[in-house]
């Protein structure tokens, strides 16, 4: 009965030990999250606008995103650097070239913005009804003003 014990023992270490040395791996493999200098400032037709666009949107499409601790683990990690990346072409307010400011109201409109594998991690991207229309609107008022 000891020996079967002292196998059971060291079959734990040898996982716990190969558990711990593919977390590590996996974090430092996790690819490069950056939040690059920011060159432009958007005029918000309301603070609501602004709140609501850093609940749902400014992870993927400003630079401020907010990596949370689990985008620091591959695979996942680099499927989050992905989206950012991609979204951040589309659409930045952090530069002063933002890209398809117009289609932002018409993308949270039609529900295709913020994508359900987002607000599945981040509820305060979930926009009841009323929150949504207003946040609509504001968009349409903020990028039809000119930006400087």
């Amino acid at each position: 009965m000891q020996v079967v014990i002292e196998k059971i023992k060291r079959i734990s270490i040898i996982l716990l030990i190969a558990f711990v040395v593919i977390i590590i791996i996996s974090y430092f493999s996790a690819g490069e999250h950056t939040n690059p200098k920011i060159t432009n400032s958007v005029k918000w037709d309301s603070a609501e606008t602004k709140k609501y666009f850093y609940a749902a949107c400014a992870d993927c499409h400003s630079h401020e995103t907010k990596w949370p601790w689990y985008s620091h683990f591959a695979p996942v990690s680099q499927m989050i650097i992905d989206h950012v990346d991609s979204g951040r072409k589309r659409f930045n307010i952090s530069i002063a070239n933002m890209g398809r400011s117009k289609e932002a109201a018409l993308e949270i409109q039609n529900g295709h913005m913020p994508p359900e594998e987002y607000t599945k991690m981040h509820p305060e991207a979930v926009l009841n009804t009323e929150e949504k229309d207003l946040f609509v609107l504001g968009l349409k008022k903020t990028f039809s003003q000119k930006q400087k």
